[in-house]
């Protein structure tokens, strides 16, 4: 399927590894350059020399915590007028909410809910004046289900759920689109450490520890990042400019509800 959107540019943030890689790698086969962002300059580097070698099209990448002013500023420098933004950063790890400080809230307030409007802010007013945008924020399934120990992430992801609602429904008639990805259990490095971490903790081995998780899912396995990139490279597709201020959720079905 042609996604229309061949000689786009893309900012995909933290996109050296894991959900972030996939979207980078799966918009760069629809033929949009793309710039990648991560924090460890050879994973980005490898990364960035794959996505370019399979792909062939242009791949900028910036080493950059994108949580920071000084982060935005080199990724915009990189990429002046993106035609799509995929908002992604790490999350603050497990932790009983008895354990933050107000600091640690802070931080993780800024991770994952105003670092994504900061960029969208800088983003949009281009996307508007070219009647083309696409915006994609990754999110969590936490945000609609309680994840114990992720509490602080899945409200951050949460209020910015909320808070681009009626931003989504504003710009729509400029078809400029702002949706959210909501990712279950995906084969990615953080699942594996937690897994391993898990495993540890309780002293049990690996494999039953994957094979209990793995039973909570009516799909009985991980995702397939690939599988979460296609996603998110769909919804940055011309085709889906009548999609907007939705939250597609991808959890092999976990999330048990109707609707």
């Amino acid at each position: 399927m042609d996604l229309g959107i061949k000689g786009k540019s893309a900012i995909i943030c933290a996109s050296s590894r894991g959900l972030g890689r996939a979207c980078a790698m799966s918009l760069a086969q629809a033929g949009v350059n793309v710039t990648i962002n991560g924090r460890d300059e050879n994973t980005l580097a490898r990364t960035a020399q794959e996505i370019a070698g399979q792909t062939g099209v242009k791949v900028t990448p910036v080493a950059a915590d994108v949580s920071t002013y000084e982060g935005q500023k080199a990724l915009l420098a990189a990429c002046t007028e993106p035609d799509i933004l995929v908002n992604n950063n790490g999350g603050p790890p497990f932790r009983d909410f008895r354990e933050l400080s107000r600091e640690d809230m802070l931080q993780g307030v800024v991770m994952n809910m105003i670092s994504p409007i900061e960029l969208i802010q800088q983003v949009i007013d281009g996307m508007i004046e070219r009647k083309f945008g696409r915006i994609v924020d990754i999110t969590s399934i936490s945000v609609r289900m309680p994840v114990l120990g992720l509490d602080l992430s899945s409200g951050a992801r949460a209020g910015l759920t909320a808070f681009l609602a009626g931003i989504a429904r504003s710009v729509a008639h400029h078809n400029v689109t702002i949706n959210h990805i909501q990712p279950g259990f995906f084969d990615t490095d953080r699942i594996r450490a937690s897994t391993e971490a898990t495993a540890k903790l309780g002293n049990i081995p690996i494999e039953d520890v994957a094979e209990k998780r793995n039973a909570t899912i009516p799909s009985r396995r991980l995702g397939d990042p690939r599988e979460f990139g296609e996603a998110c490279a769909f919804l940055c597709s011309a085709q889906a400019g009548y999609i907007v201020g939705q939250s597609l959720l991808i959890d092999g079905g976990r999330f048990n509800a109707a609707m």
